[in-house]
């Protein structure tokens, strides 16, 4: 039987909740999957098209759009799964330590990323984790993708809370007193960290308040 938290035997629920590139990585997993899914230059001619989108976030969003646009969804949920190997040779040893020390506590466990649930879904599987919350793409009735992404928006910055908060409100009920860890390593991780009892950076130190 698992050690449970103190905070969670008094009624407060534990979870922790994870980035994933950069800090149960030591690297992007992105750009590494888009290329193995589609090929280098299907992916530079992407990235070309996808320009004139307004920052980062937008761009993000049209590339993925422009390459997954007209893939029956089992094919990308296909290299997801097969791609989860190269993930887990990926991982930071000591993000994965932390992680299985949240898992012997019996806290909810949940990634908040803004790579592929495609992959980062059948990873949470394999590791036990609860759940994972990503970028979803769109599939019509007949299971085709359709470029865009499941909300429109990248999941990065204060959507990473309000994904997390819709999640707590699933799982624990709306408005659960929850004890919450968050473990990130960007300034995209700022929003999720703030909001937790037990921020963590990882492989860097906090930005600077305005950075």
């Amino acid at each position: 039987m698992n050690a449970r938290d103190p905070g969670a035997a008094a009624g407060r629920p534990g979870v922790a909740a994870f980035d994933f590139d950069g800090t149960l990585t030591r690297r992007d997993t992105l750009l590494p999957f888009l290329r193995r899914a589609c090929g280098h230059w299907p992916v530079v001619r992407a990235a070309v098209a996808a320009r004139g989108a307004r920052g980062r976030d937008a761009f993000k969003v049209a590339l993925v759009g422009r390459l997954f646009r007209g893939w029956p969804a089992e094919r990308l949920d296909a290299m997801g799964h097969a791609y989860v190997p190269t993930l887990l040779a990926a991982l930071r040893r000591g993000s994965r330590e932390r992680l299985d020390w949240h898992r012997r506590r019996g806290h909810a466990v949940v990634i908040v990323s803004a790579s592929l649930g495609a992959y980062l879904r059948p990873l949470a599987d394999h590791l036990g984790i609860d759940d994972a919350l990503a970028v979803e793409l769109v599939a019509d009735a007949a299971g085709t993708l359709t470029g865009e992404v499941v909300g429109g928006l990248n999941n990065r910055g204060p959507e990473k809370v309000a994904r997390l908060r819709a999640w707590l409100d699933a799982r624990f009920g709306p408005g659960s007193d929850v004890e919450l860890w968050a473990y990130g390593d960007s300034p995209g991780d700022t929003d999720l960290l703030a909001m937790a009892d037990h921020p963590h950076w990882i492989g860097r130190r906090a930005p600077r308040p305005g950075a």
